[in-house]
C-alpha cells in the first residue's frame, strides 16, 4: 500500500488514493449491489454552471467592474473537499464566469481577514501559500486536463495531466498556458499582520487555444459541456514576529491545510476529474443545466473502476466478471433506458462498457473514457 501511495503523490501528500481503498474495502460485496452503496460520497451529483457568452470586454485586472460580471452569477459558497459531513469552511469563497470568441473568464472572491502570501517566482508550488485553484478538462474524458494556481502576489503555477496521478502520471509542470491573464485584487493589506482584511479577488482569462490537445482549436458549440472544479487551498497560521507562519503541530510538523471546493470531490484528493462539476456554455438567454443522458450512464462504469482498483489491491489482478465485483446483473437502466454493463480483462488490464441501442461508452483501468456512435 506504501509504495502504491507514493506512487500518486506529487509533490507532497496532497493525494489520498488510500482514503479511496479504505473506503471500497471497506464495503460489503456480500450479494447484488442495487445502488452505490457504500461509496456514496464519490457518486454525489456534481455542480452545475451555464456560463452566458459576452461579447463586452473585460479588463483582466481583478476589480471585476464591467458589465458582464454583472449580470454573471455567483456559484455556490465552497464546501470542504470531502462534502457535506465536513464542516463547513471558514471562510466564503464563490465563483462566477462568462466567455467570449477566446476566452473563458473566471473570477473568484476569497474572503479572507488575513491575505498573505511568500511565493513570487512562476511555476513555484504555489499552494505552499493559501491559494485559488482552476481545474479544467475540456475533453471530459478522464484524461488531458489543466491546473492553473495562484496566490495573493498574483504568482501563477500552470501546468497539464496527461492523465490522474493515480494512473501513474507527472505534472507537466513545463507546459505554459499560452495567453492566459490573470490578476489579483486585495482587499486591504497583503501581508499586513496588523490590519484585518475583507479577502481577494481573482480574475482569470483561460484561451481556449491553449488548453486543447491537437493542432486546431475552436470556440466552444453552442451547449458545449466542460468538466471544472475549482479549489482554495487554505493554511492556518501564527503571527510571529509581525509575519504570517503556518502553524506546526507539537512535533513540528505543518498542521495539514484545508482544502474547499465548488463540487465537493468526496475525498481529499482534486485529481478525480470525474468528480469535478460541469461548466456549460450558452448563448441562449436564462439557459439552465440538464444533466445529459450519457453523463447519467457514467457512473455505472466508474462503480466498476473503483471495485476493480479495490479488487486489484488485494488479489494482485483484475477481475474478469461482474459477478467477481459483486454486481449481479449487467442490466442497468438509465433514465427509462435499458443498458448493459460488461468486462473485457486480463489480469493487469481492464475495459468496462456499458452500451444501450445506440451508442457504447467504455472505461479502462487508466481512467480513459471513450464513446462510439454505435454499439459494441
Amino acid at each position: 500500500m506504501k509504495a502504491l501511495y507514493n506512487l500518486f503523490k506529487w509533490p507532497v501528500q496532497r493525494n489520498r488514493w488510500s482514503t479511496l481503498m479504505l473506503l471500497l474495502c471497506a464495503g460489503n460485496y456480500a450479494g447484488a449491489q442495487a445502488s452505490f452503496t457504500p461509496y456514496e460520497a464519490l457518486f454525489t451529483e456534481p455542480k452545475s454552471y451555464v456560463a452566458a457568452y459576452t461579447d463586452a470586454p473585460i479588463v483582466i485586472d481583478g476589480k471585476l467592474d464591467e458589465a458582464a460580471w454583472k449580470v454573471a452569477s455567483w456559484t455556490d459558497l465552497f464546501v470542504d473537499i470531502e462534502g457535506a459531513k465536513k464542516p463547513k469552511p471558514l471562510h466564503a469563497t464563490r465563483v462566477k464566469m462568462t466567455y467570449n470568441d477566446s476566452f473563458l473568464f473566471v473570477a473568484a472572491y476569497l474572503e479572507e481577514p488575513h491575505v498573505w502570501a511568500t511565493l513570487k517566482k512562476h511555476d513555484t508550488i504555489i499552494y505552499h501559500d493559501n491559494d485559488f485553484e482552476v481545474f479544467v478538462s475540456p475533453s471530459n474524458n478522464g484524461h488531458q486536463y489543466y491546473e492553473v494556481e495562484v496566490n495573493a502576489f498574483n504568482t501563477v503555477l500552470d501546468l497539464m495531466m496527461p492523465k490522474p496521478y493515480r494512473n501513474g502520471a507527472s505534472a507537466m509542470i513545463g507546459y505554459d498556458m499560452c495567453d492566459l491573464k490573470s490578476a489579483v485584487q486585495v482587499h486591504g493589506a497583503l501581508n499586513n499582520s496588523a490590519d484585518k482584511d475583507e479577502g481577494w479577488t481573482v480574475e482569470m482569462a483561460i484561451p481556449f487555444r491553449s488548453i486543447v490537445v491537437g493542432n486546431t482549436w475552436r470556440t466552444p458549440a453552442e451547449g458545449a459541456i466542460w468538466r471544472i472544479n475549482f479549489s482554495r487551498v487554505h493554511w492556518q497560521t501564527d503571527i510571529v514576529n509581525g509575519r504570517y507562519v503556518r502553524k506546526k503541530d507539537s512535533k513540528g510538523k505543518l498542521l495539514p491545510e484545508y482544502n474547499w471546493v465548488w463540487s465537493p470531490q468526496g475525498l481529499i484528493d482534486m485529481h478525480y476529474p470525474e468528480r469535478w462539476g460541469y461548466l456549460q456554455f450558452s448563448r441562449k438567454a436564462a439557459a439552465t443545466f440538464t444533466m445529459p443522458y450519457n453523463e447519467q450512464r457514467r457512473p455505472h462504469l466508474w462503480l466498476v473502476y473503483y471495485r476493480q482498483k479495490a479488487f486489484y489491491q488485494k488479489h494482485g489482478k483484475y477481475a474478469n466478471s461482474l459477478q467477481a465485483l459483486n454486481i449481479a446483473t449487467p442490466d442497468v437502466v438509465v433514465n427509462g433506458q435499458p443498458n448493459k454493463l460488461s468486462i473485457e480483462a486480463t489480469s493487469r488490464q481492464f475495459i468496462a462498457s456499458i452500451t444501450d441501442q445506440h451508442s457504447t461508452i467504455t472505461l479502462n483501468n487508466d481512467g480513459l473514457v471513450q464513446q462510439t456512435a454505435k454499439p459494441l
